[in-house]
């Protein structure tokens, strides 16, 4: 398996040994759970074949974020965040692309964790077509990237990540890097909050260079965001 500090070579193992994991495994905190799931696995089960990819790269909304698409209250399009956690929360950012969120917090809590980048494993070059691209770094580095890699849309809010067949949650015999933290991107309710957590040194972590420098300070924002990665849980 190829280190976290180079890209994977094109051609990929037939098979990849990865465990379901349970829902008494997860821990029951947003900020918790948020850490936890940097170096577990997103598997999809497609027709074409299995797709799947290490994920290296969250933001944490816990309950009670301004920030977050739960703050004002519920609302039927995130009833998904009200179930327990593991359960899957897909929202469509910016009118383009669809996000992957993981709810964590006990049910009729809404919360939810961004999953923002995957180091992709399995069903590479099935996720290629799905992107239009062979760039391997680009496939789901980003969330809107990895939810077209993945093929994940609206068809998915609600599922249950440690109970359904063809979308679940998996981990590897694999050791985690140290994980860093960051302010979160592209939002400008509750800024400065350090909710973002990354496995350092991997290639598949998006956002700005400044933001994975150890001595990288919250910087002020003016209201700007990024296309590919609003606030996740709105």
């Amino acid at each position: 398996m190829p280190s976290p500090m180079t890209a994977p070579a094109l051609k990929e193992p037939q098979k990849i040994s990865i465990r379901r994991i349970r829902r008494s495994q997860l821990p029951a905190d947003t900020i918790q759970l948020s850490r936890f799931l940097i170096g577990k696995v997103v598997v999809h089960e497609l027709p074409a074949g299995r797709v799947s990819g290490r994920i290296v790269e969250t933001e944490a909304y816990p309950p009670g974020d301004p920030a977050g698409h739960h703050f004002r209250g519920p609302t039927p399009r995130i009833k998904s965040m009200y179930l327990a956690p593991g359960h899957v929360y897909v929202f469509f950012n910016y009118g383009a692309h669809f996000m992957l969120n993981v709810v964590s917090e006990p049910p009729e809590t809404a919360a939810a964790i961004l999953i923002r980048a995957l180091e992709p494993l399995e069903g590479i070059e099935i996720m290629q077509r799905h992107r239009k691209s062979a760039e391997l770094l680009d496939l789901t580095r980003g969330p809107g990237r990895l939810a077209q890699a993945l093929q994940i849309d609206r068809r998915h809010d609600g599922v249950d990540l440690c109970e359904n067949e063809t979308l679940w949650l998996g981990e590897i015999n694999r050791p985690v890097s140290p994980i860093g933290k960051s302010v979160r991107i592209g939002i400008t309710r509750a800024a400065g909050k350090l909710l973002r957590f990354f496995e350092r040194g991997n290639p598949y972590v998006s956002g700005p260079k400044r933001l994975l420098h150890p001595s990288s300070k919250p910087r002020k924002t003016r209201g700007r965001s990024a296309p590919s990665s609003k606030k996740s849980t709105r």
